[in-house]
């Protein structure tokens, strides 16, 4: 371990693995208690989302896997340098295109969690970061990425996103209901279908605060 990020809500390490490699490690003991989302499982959702990042061929999720730390089991990931004097609220006035993977990816994935402080720049493309709030079986979209609200999704993420159905129909579902439950597999599913057939973002909603607190 070389340090921890104190402003994290749950233990967020910064650490080198025995290949010297860097990596942000989050024990599992290191959860803070959540009403709406089960104990012990926030690993599990940083790992899968990854997953789904690359089977959707997007890579705008650092690699991460589960391990194990000095503090036990958790999620670990590949720390990756953010670009200074990025600008991320500029990006997303904007509307840089290359949030538009990140932007579907919350919508599979059902992120509750999308801050400005989750989306770092670096080597010329955008990523982002802390997944632990994806994949409730209810609808819990939050994200600071509703300025792609209503507007058609590109063609080739809509393929990517097909392509992501298949998957979760086979190994990726599978996975997924192994770790998280059959719920949350069906609920993955419906997210796709859904997407596929409006084809478009969708919209805030109003019965529900649409964006994370704090933003950043």
């Amino acid at each position: 371990m070389e340090g921890r990020f104190t402003d994290a809500s749950n233990a967020t390490l910064l650490g080198t693995t025995e290949t010297g490699e860097r990596v942000i490690y989050k024990p599992s003991r290191g959860e803070r208690p959540l009403w709406d989302f089960p104990p012990d499982t926030l690993a599990a959702r940083e790992v899968l989302t990854y997953e789904v990042s690359e089977a959707m061929g997007l890579g705008v999720v650092p690699e991460t896997v589960f391990g194990t730390g000095s503090f036990g089991p958790g999620a670990v990931q590949r720390f990756v340098e953010a670009k200074p004097g990025f600008d991320v609220l500029v990006a997303v006035r904007s509307r840089d295109p290359r949030l538009w993977a990140l932007a579907v990816l919350d919508v599979v994935c059902n992120n509750a969690d999308r801050k400005l402080g989750h989306i770092i720049e670096t080597g010329g493309r955008l990523v982002g970061i802390d997944h632990g709030l994806t994949f409730h079986p209810e609808d819990k979209l939050r994200t600071v990425l509703w300025v792609f609200a209503a507007q058609p999704v590109p063609s080739p993420l809509l393929d990517r996103v097909g392509v992501l159905g298949d998957d979760v129909a086979a190994k990726l579902g599978n996975r997924v209901e192994m770790l998280l439950g059959a719920d949350a597999r069906a609920a993955l599913a419906a997210r796709v279908d859904t997407l596929l057939a409006q084809r478009h973002h969708p919209v805030p909603p109003d019965d529900r605060p649409p964006v994370p607190w704090p933003p950043y």
